[in-house]
């Protein structure tokens, strides 16, 4: 019984995780670029559980039998595998905005912060007052010849990322987007950043067939589904209350073994 109290416990833990996960996705459901963090959960493993009563094997004329069969399974619970992000493309939304570009594939804008490169999938960017492409919290957005330094809007980028004048077209720089091994391990940083570690593995310019097309005048929306995060919620719920009840079912029946065996002493 008390192995119950540690099964039922363990799988109260594992839907908090998934609950928090899905909390945080439904609240960042408008945020630009937003990709949903995803909790994978796992088995201890099973045992099986044989009739003791007869030992080892007997013999007949078909051959040999098992004389101790088994007779079910006993779980021992579950736990928080990984959380990963969904990296599954977003939809579209046109803003009109010269400044505002999306990216229509896998890849991400490499951003410079006190704290060194970071990436991020959105790119709703501003002009700065020293006439650089930032981030609305005021980090440079990188090219490939460093710093995006532009005069004012009167400019275009192509499904290559290369940003030209609006005028007479010449070139400004390239926009630098990298990709990863492992980019479903990536670390979240807080407004929209992500971080490399040594499971993702480090960052190589995307070229070729890894570069993603350049939508100018579009962001990237989350890829949160606000439908299905709820439908999740509540199996959450629910999975979370039966958990709850089998503990409370374990504990009855303890406090009335307990009190059996008081009465015997």
């Amino acid at each position: 019984m008390i192995r119950g109290w540690y099964t039922g416990a363990s799988g109260m833990n594992a839907q908090q995780n998934r609950l928090d996960a899905i909390a945080n996705n439904l609240a960042n459901v408008d945020t630009t670029g937003y990709k949903r963090d995803v909790v994978a959960s796992k088995s201890f493993p099973e045992l099986l559980i044989r009739r003791t009563n007869l030992d080892g094997v007997y013999h007949t004329t078909e051959g040999s039998a098992d004389a101790a069969p088994v007779i079910g399974k006993l779980g021992l619970g579950v736990e928080t595998n990984e959380n990963y992000i969904d990296f599954a493309q977003g939809s579209f939304k046109i803003t009109n905005t010269k400044t505002d570009t999306a990216l229509s594939g896998e890849g991400f804008y490499v951003i410079d912060t006190p704290l060194g490169e970071r990436y991020t999938r959105n790119g709703n960017f501003f002009i700065g007052k020293e006439g650089i492409l930032e981030t609305k919290d005021g980090y440079p957005v990188l090219g490939e010849k460093g710093y995006i330094y532009v005069e004012d809007d009167k400019f275009n980028v192509n499904e290559d990322g290369i940003i030209a004048h609006e005028e007479n077209g010449e070139e400004i720089d390239r926009f630098k987007v990298v990709r990863f091994d492992n980019e479903r391990y990536l670390k979240k940083m807080g407004e929209s950043f992500y971080a490399t570690n040594d499971i993702a593995g480090p960052a190589h310019i995307a070229e070729g067939n890894e570069r993603p097309r350049f939508l100018q005048g579009y962001t990237e929306t989350s890829n949160v589904n606000v439908v299905n995060e709820m439908v999740q919620m509540i199996e959450v719920n629910r999975a979370y209350e039966a958990n709850q009840k089998t503990i409370q079912s374990e504990d009855s029946m303890m406090s009335t073994l307990w009190q059996k065996v008081a009465v015997l002493q």
